[in-house]
């Protein structure tokens, strides 16, 4: 069957994030040096990250929360006034922090939506991603934004079919083997890896190599080549004509 939809991830897909993740992190660690190892100190913001990630969601706001309760728990319950400013003025530093698409992207997304219906897909901050997307100026290439909870088999079926499309028909690009390759595949999709230099621990799977409907491609630019190869997309200029 051809691919007539293509579902697009946004952070380390489309516009750098895990990056500016890491420079907070990295602030963190300085503003806390005094009161554990950085070793220590990571490993136990990942564990207040991962707990919280069902209470908060996904986004900066939820860090932000998170790196609060790690310097209160490295603290013993008494940050300094000063090491909780900072942690704020982290978190709104990154809320307003500008965009940066990643090489290729403008071009390939603009060729992209000549040939395919596109949809953004992304977990995060509602607030925040609906910035980021206008900062891209990327948004008018969309035929739909989803920006949800968490990306699960369950997600990527529901998407699809508000969209009007099977699963079947559609493939998924992003970074994230967990949240974007494998839960899409499970939806029965195709599921396109596009890696970025760093990944969040908590974003990482194994790789299904072998499967039919999975491909792994280095970079953005190399999407719509193999889509025209591998998965013909008659199908969807067929729709629109008619």
């Amino acid at each position: 069957m051809p691919v007539t939809t293509v579902g697009l991830d946004a952070d380390d897909t489309l516009w750098h994030n895990e990056t500016i993740f890491r420079l907070s992190q990295k602030r963190f660690a300085e503003l806390l040096a005094d009161h554990a190892e950085e070793p220590v100190m990571m490993d136990r913001l990942a564990q207040v990250e991962r707990r919280n990630l069902r209470l908060y969601g996904y986004g900066v706001k939820g860090f932000t929360l998170s790196m609060l309760e790690t310097a209160m728990e490295l603290c013993e319950g008494s940050a300094p006034p000063h090491i909780v400013r900072e942690i704020l003025a982290a978190g709104r530093e990154m809320l307003v922090h500008p965009v940066e698409t990643l090489p290729g992207v403008a071009d390939t997304v603009a060729d992209l939506s000549t040939r395919y219906r596109l949809i953004l897909i992304t977990k995060g901050d509602l607030m925040d991603q609906e910035r980021k997307l206008a900062a891209s100026r990327l948004g008018d290439y969309f035929s739909g934004v989803e920006i949800v909870s968490e990306k699960d088999r369950g997600t990527y079926q529901t998407v699809f079919s508000r969209h009007g499309v099977a699963p079947t028909d559609a493939a998924m690009v992003g970074n994230s083997m967990r949240s974007d390759v494998l839960p899409a595949i499970e939806a029965g999709a195709w599921g396109i890896h596009i890696p970025y230099p760093i990944t969040w621990a908590h974003e990482l799977a194994e790789a299904p190599e072998g499967h039919p409907r999975f491909v792994s491609l280095s970079r953005f630019d190399e999407v719509p080549a193999w889509l025209q190869t591998a998965a013909p997309q008659h199908g969807y200029l067929a729709q629109i004509q008619t």
